[in-house]
Parts: structure tokens; sequence; C-alpha cells
């Protein structure tokens, strides 16, 4: 497998006991964020909030980072990435912070250093957008929403 070096920063040095982003196993697409947090926070039910990982990152130009829900949050808890996966441009050098939301009916407390969502390095193609005045037919046609049945 290849790998890509990611420059990666602390922004304040009071976190500096979080660990840095990390693969749980070797087989892992994603690498675990932390909440860089200075207390616990409730995030309430239905709602969402903007957390913070204390992290910034350099991406070689042609990759992104996106950042995506964790399964065990969603499946035990209802909790979420809002924007699932938003995306880090490989030019964008401020904090990642995660916008996490609660589809739950309960509140759910936020721990520092909680594991919150992860990131996965990914290839970025470019698109040479060419206008057209038509397109060639295919076998679905303009057939979307829900077009090919219920299940």
């Amino acid at each position: 497998m290849e790998e890509i070096h990611i420059k990666i920063k602390r922004v304040l040095n009071k976190f500096n006991d979080i660990p840095l982003p990390e693969y749980a196993t070797d087989g892992s697409s994603g690498l675990d964020l932390r909440a860089a947090i200075d207390n616990e926070y409730i995030l309430q039910a239905k709602n969402f909030a903007l957390i913070p990982t204390n992290l910034s990152v350099e991406i070689p130009y042609g990759f992104e980072i996106q950042i995506r829900p964790r399964s065990g949050l969603a499946a035990n808890y209802g909790i979420g990435v809002l924007n699932a996966p938003g995306t880090i441009d490989s030019d964008y050098r401020g904090e990642i912070k995660v916008i996490l939301f609660n589809f739950s009916e309960n509140d759910f407390t936020i721990k520092p250093g909680d594991r919150i969502a992860q990131m996965v390095l990914s290839k970025v193609w470019k698109a040479n957008i060419v206008e057209a005045k038509e397109l060639n037919n295919s076998k679905r046609g303009e057939g979307g929403f829900g077009h090919t049945g219920k299940s």
C-alpha cells in the first residue's frame, strides 16, 4: 500500500496529552479524531455542535481528507457528522473541527479526548468540464429518487 505523508500540527499547546490521529487496526481506512475540549460537552438531542480537534494539516495537492462518522457512535448513540463526509481541501490550513449531530432523542456527553470522528485520505480527480448540447442516452435515463424500487 502506498504511503502519503501528511504533516499535522497542534494548534494550541494545551491539548498535548490528546493522541494524534491514528489507525485503530492495520486494515482501518480512517484515522480517529479526538475532541480537544476543556470540559465535558452535552450535545443535546436533535442538535449539532462544532467540536474542535486542535489539529491542522498539510495535505499534498491532489488529495483531500474526508471527515466521516464513527460507526460505533452512530449505531449506539445516534451521533453522526452533519455534513458527512466533510471535506478538508489540500490548501486549507485552519483547525479541523467536526460538526457532530445528535440524531437521537437523548442528550450525549462528549468528554475531553473522546474519539468523535474519523478522517480518511482520498485521491482527488480534477474534472475538465465540457459544455454539451446533447448527452448520450443511458438505460436509466432521467430516472432518479427511488425509481428503481423501494428496497
